[in-house]
């Protein structure tokens, strides 16, 4: 059996952010390749007037427990549900739920954060950093307690260029800052919250940057480690391929450009883009996890769990290997033909989001209001070009992360281990992982059924030559107006028009001629 899934057998594990993309994927395979794991408390919070225990019942009927509900139908007994919310002191834990987990509790992996780059600065204090600082105290208490996984993001010291795996101080001490948001009116907050993130591009990894650096000061004598995942695309294998729940980041842009709508993106056709699957992520903080505990590491180790060291994709590749996929599989019902270009000229871009994006969206729009039904197109493209915003810093750029710890790890596994817990992106094949990708996004995102690709492909000829007829049309009205100011361009048109004539004329004498 595999040494990893072995040490989880008869533990008890908290898990953070446990209804989360990442966190679904942990709780599964855990309960996948630890049967036997004591049990899987996962601290929830009520959210979008939903319950704790209305937002667990969903959790469990989650597509991705399939081969765990197949396996033990009974699943569902070793996770223990505590209603905790990371923003408030204490966690908002009541005594009975926190006597509990003080006395059982052996392994902690963090993975709840806000990762909307547009967060409000004071939430996303109070939810990766705040609630960082809380959970270690509770931590602290701990009696059995072997290790403290925290997951940040590769992207949390994107203000270097090369990253190590080492905790960098911040410009600000998180505490001194944590009271300065505590009295400070929300809209002062605002209005500093350029100055305090300096060279960051957003609070996400501003406070992520922070959540690091606070760990370092109130580890204590904490067994900790720090994963540092790249950006985390849809599962690779594991629990099947292409499962992905979350439109953020690449896989909103995937369907987006999938359906037509995405016309143009800013990007650095030769910068890394550095995507890792979940699944390779998950199995990796698992390995951590476990070495974390029973190897007893003297310092904080750092994690930086990525690609691009070994096994580098470009994002002009990225949309050469996306457009293939969606013009061989294309999606249902698309708005247009799938045509996403890449730049990195910032005027080229805004053209074509001006001709390719708000003008079709302004038409359908139109026709739309004339047919009696409410017009959404306008709206999804103001969303898309918001979400084209944020993530324009980190496509226009390329970072060299070290990951001699992330290496080392994998020497310390067996040949079992290396098999159940495959992280080895050396593996990874991009062109079928990127199609793995897309036909997830239109499985698991957009629930559409892959027996319909034949009427999905049928729909793209169809807008094909809607399109060639639209814009030769169009050409030939402007033309048209041309020619009516222009005596060359008269004389021009006359031309061409008795050369085909005359071309036309041969052709058919020619036939006569034949028969």
């Amino acid at each position: 059996m595999s040494s990893v899934s072995a040490y989880y057998n008869g533990k008890a594990v908290l898990i953070t952010g446990a209804t989360g993309f990442m966190g679904k994927v942990l709780v599964e395979k855990l309960l996948h390749s630890s049967p036997d794991v004591k049990a899987v408390y996962i601290l929830v919070r009520p959210k979008a007037g939903q319950s704790m225990q209305e937002r667990v019942a969903n959790l469990l009927k989650c597509k991705v427990f399939d081969r765990v509900r197949e396996d033990c139908p009974n699943f569902h007994e070793k996770i223990k549900p505590v209603n905790a919310e990371l923003s408030q002191p204490k966690l908002a834990i009541s005594a009975e739920d926190e006597e509990e987990l003080v006395s059982r509790v052996n392994i902690i992996f963090h993975c709840a954060a806000t990762v909307r780059f547009d967060e409000p600065l004071k939430k996303a204090l109070q939810l990766n950093a705040i609630g960082t600082q809380r959970l270690l105290e509770l931590a602290r208490q701990m009696q059995n307690l072997e290790a403290f996984i925290h997951i940040s993001t590769a992207f949390a010291h994107c203000i270097r260029k090369n990253i190590d795996e080492v905790i960098y101080p911040t410009p600000t001490e998180p505490k001194k800052l944590f009271d300065l948001v505590e009295w400070l009116d929300d809209s002062i907050i605002q209005d500093i919250t350029p100055k305090l993130l300096g060279d960051w591009p957003n609070t996400y990894t501003y406070t992520k940057a922070l959540s690091e650096y606070l760990i370092q000061q109130e580890r204590g004598n904490l067994n900790i480690a720090i994963v540092r995942p790249s950006i985390v695309g849809a599962s690779w294998h594991e629990p099947f391929p292409g499962w992905i729940d979350t439109f953020n980041g690449t896989s909103g842009m995937l369907v987006a450009a999938g359906k037509g709508i995405l016309r143009t993106v800013i990007a650095n056709n030769k910068a890394v883009a550095d995507v890792i699957p979940v699944d390779m992520a998950i199995n990796f903080i698992l390995a951590a996890g476990w070495y974390t505990a029973v190897h007893r590491p003297k310092t904080t180790m750092v994690y930086n769990c990525i690609t691009s060291s070994v096994n580098p994709v470009f994002w002009g590749e990225v949309e050469q290997y996306v457009m293939s996929t969606f013009k061989r599989n294309p999606l249902d019902k698309a708005f247009l033909t799938p045509n996403t270009h890449v730049t990195s000229s910032y005027f080229i871009n805004q053209y074509w989001i001006n001709v390719s994006h708000k003008v079709p969206a302004m038409l359908y729009d139109l026709y739309m209001r004339l047919t009696g039904r409410k017009p959404s197109m306008m709206k999804a493209v103001n969303r898309l070009h918001k979400t084209l915003t944020l993530i324009e810093y980190f496509s226009t750029r390329s970072w060299e992360w070290s990951s001699d710890n992330m290496n080392m790890i994998m020497s310390h596994l067996s040949t079992e281990d290396k098999k159940v817990y495959n992280f080895d992106v050396r593996q990874l094949h991009w062109s079928e992982y990127v199609d793995c990708y897309c036909m997830g996004a239109k499985k698991y995102l957009l629930n559409e059924d892959m027996a319909g690709i034949p009427a999905a492909k049928q729909h793209l000829r169809k807008l094909r030559n809607i399109q060639y007829a639209f814009n030769t049309t169009l050409l030939v009205i402007i033309w048209r107006i041309f020619i009516a100011r222009s005596q060359m361009a008269r004389n021009i048109w006359y031309f061409v028009v008795n050369l085909c004539y005359k071309f036309l004329s041969y052709f058919r004498a020619s036939s006569t001629l034949r028969h």
